[in-house]
């Protein structure tokens, strides 16, 4: 039988096979065309041609800088309201010890709101840079706000809260609370954490830096019993090896102070949340902290990093303003020395208000 030829070959392809099936077919005969390109869009001469711009053409015509708002300015601000707490301390709050009994600790774990505020503080926790603390100290040595000039009036200012602790104070066993120290005195109380902060702190209370603080301390002491200015030291160490090693080497910082100030030394581990630090403006847990504290416990006045000449004075002024106020009769609203006075709670408004 004859072979068909390459025309009927063709013809019956063509039958066999649909339109939609032909450029599934292998040709052998002829190479197959290339495809042909899209046509481009016209293109308006006025615009630029992104595509074929360079790289940094098309960042200089697509970015936008971000404006830079008061947030961003490290600049530290003059407090210009009240800080503390919103309650009067009593001794024994703030020990950091869980007293809920079994049965109320259940009762806790399973409660759904609850848990959804344990959920929210572990967020607020895992959100806050772990060297957030160390790359504030790049501007103004880590300096949170400006001390006022004055202090704040006795009607408008808020507590200092009470912290537990140990004290260098031999005599007394177990932990002390520093409510019990502060109440009936005038107090310039100084928070620290680390070495740094405790260099910070002696711009403000040391005999070098400050010789007029002394000078107030001194005439205090020597009129005994009625003497109210004093200097409370907390030393706060939330770090378990570094606690331990603390108490270690106490008797170090038992030989640099006078042994009548042992008891007014503080080194505290637990109970210090992060609704106690915003309340008085503990922000930074590398920067020190100085507040000036009345006899109701009461924060008239604060500041924080190094002290510079101003704040030296602005502290001074207002230690001698509440040594006075202290000193006044009852009626007029003072103390007497030597005795603690009445706390009642109230509210105070939390809004800027002014300073005496």
């Amino acid at each position: 039988m004859k072979a068909p030829s390459l025309p009927c070959l063709r013809a019956l392809r063509a039958l066999a096979a649909p339109e939609t099936l032909r450029p599934c077919l292998r040709y052998y005969s002829t190479p197959p065309s290339p495809p042909t390109p899209p046509t481009p869009p016209p293109q308006n001469p006025s615009e630029p041609n992104l595509r074929t711009a360079t790289g940094a053409a098309t960042a200089a015509l697509t970015y936008q800088p971000r404006k830079r708002s008061d947030d961003d300015d490290p600049t530290p601000k003059p407090l210009s309201r009240p800080i503390g707490m919103t309650f009067a301390p009593t001794s024994g709050q703030n020990n950091g010890r869980d007293s809920r009994s079994w049965r109320q600790r259940r009762d806790d774990f399973v409660d759904y709101e609850k848990h959804l505020q344990r959920r929210e503080n572990m967020a607020k926790a895992m959100s806050k840079p772990y060297f957030r603390d160390f790359s504030a100290m790049r501007h103004f040595k880590g300096k949170t706000f400006v001390a006022p000039e004055r202090v704040f009036k006795r009607e408008s200012a808020l507590w200092f809260p009470n912290l537990r602790g140990l004290t260098l104070d031999k005599a007394r066993k177990g932990e002390s609370d520093t409510t019990e120290v502060l109440r009936g005195k005038i107090s310039v109380v100084s928070v620290f954490s680390s070495g740094w902060a405790e260099n910070q702190v002696k711009t403000f209370c040391t005999e070098e830096q400050n010789p007029e603080f002394h000078a107030i301390l001194k005439q205090e002491k020597e009129m005994g019993g009625k003497g109210l200015a004093q200097l409370v030291e907390i030393n706060h160490e939330p770090n378990t090896l570094k606690w331990w090693i603390l108490r270690l080497f106490s008797y170090r910082i038992r030989a640099q102070k006078q042994k009548e100030n042992w008891g007014q030394y503080f080194m505290v581990r637990r109970g210090v949340t992060e609704d106690i630090k915003e309340a008085i403006g503990l922000l930074n847990s590398r920067v020190g902290y100085v507040y000036l504290v009345d006899a109701q416990c009461k924060i008239r006045w604060a500041g924080s990093a190094r002290a510079d000449d101003h704040e030296k004075e602005s502290m001074i002024k207002g230690l001698r303003r509440l040594l006075a106020e202290a000193r006044q009769p009852k009626e007029a609203g003072g103390v007497t020395a030597g005795k603690a006075p009445k706390v009642v709670e109230t509210s105070v408004s939390e809004k800027p208000v002014a300073v005496a």
